[in-house]
């Protein structure tokens, strides 16, 4: 990689950490293949249900923060008898709505809003599924790194909110419906993942580690009475990211140190960031890997 200097590299990184998180993502979408591995695993739960499902049956899915993401597209095509899109973003819901518009996609709906305050339990999950799902049931939810903005603490309340009131029910010889969760795992010794990273800094910077384990969640709820009967399916994957432009790659590394949304990095402290950064990975041409643990919860009844 071209060499940058201090004053350009800081400049550069400075500038990145006032992007929008809306195009943070995207360039980690086009530079990393995360999407085509989400994409893969969302595939593979698309066709459990399909084997168990009449196919004269369309299916409903509703998709939390992830609107605008590649996956949608599978989305739209699988789930023709309703794709519900909610989001915070008012600039991804805007290239959504132009999609809809350009390509008649009518079966997509976009509801603006946060999850959190929407879905937190089921009574709130009841009153949605009413309101903005029309009163109906989805076959299919996604939560495709969506999880980065609750505490663990609040994920067995909306899962079983989610699984209880907004899943599709019933008898089948398999799977009726089912939740896709993905979110960066929360432990890693690869001093170039995403997660060392964010351990590293939030910790020497907010006295803060990642505290959010998927893993960890799935296996709780293999003993919560709420999921009673449900199939629940925990994997790892790996993905890897980069830029060469060093702007975009840093851009990627405050979404990861979520900054500022939930950390607020000072000046030096984004300085030491870029540093580390620059050094690290980028001027070696090193990508940043990412490690995606994967929770399916697929209702059986």
């Amino acid at each position: 990689m071209r060499r940058l200097s201090l004053r350009a590299r800081r400049a550069l990184g400075l500038r990145a950490a006032r992007t929008q998180i809306f195009r943070q993502d995207k360039v980690w979408s086009r530079y990393s293949d995360d999407k085509i591995d989400i994409a893969h695993r969302l595939a593979q739960v698309l066709r459990v249900l399909s084997r168990s499902l009449p196919l004269s049956r369309p299916l409903r899915a509703l998709s939390i923060g992830s609107s605008n993401e590649p996956q949608f597209r599978i989305l739209e095509s699988a789930c023709r008898d309703g794709l519900y899109l909610l989001d915070i973003e008012a600039e991804a819901f805007a290239v959504v709505r132009e999609r809809i518009r350009r390509q008649h996609t009518d079966h997509v709906r976009t509801i603006r809003g946060d999850y959190r305050s929407l879905l937190g339990d089921e009574r709130r999950a009841r009153r949605f599924r009413a309101g903005a799902l029309d009163g109906h049931r989805m076959a299919l939810v996604t939560l495709h790194h969506s999880l980065y903005y609750s505490a663990e603490s609040s994920w067995r309340p909306l899962l079983s909110g989610l699984y209880r009131a907004v899943l599709t029910g019933g008898r089948a010889r398999g799977p009726r419906a089912a939740i896709h969760a993905v979110l960066m795992a929360s432990r890693s010794r690869h001093r170039r993942s995403t997660t060392w990273l964010y351990n590293h800094f939030a910790g020497a910077f907010f006295g803060v580690r990642n505290d959010q384990d998927l893993r960890r969640c799935g296996r709780t709820l293999r003993g919560d009475a709420r999921f009673a009967g449900a199939h629940i399916v925990l994997s790892r994957s790996q993905v890897r990211f980069f830029s060469p432009s060093f702007e975009e790659f840093m851009g990627v590394i405050w979404m990861i140190l979520l900054h500022p949304t939930v950390h607020r990095f000072s000046r030096d402290q984004q300085c030491a960031v870029i540093e580390h950064v620059y050094h690290h990975l980028w001027s070696r041409g090193l990508p940043l890997i990412q490690e995606n643990d994967h929770l399916v919860i697929y209702r059986m009844r």
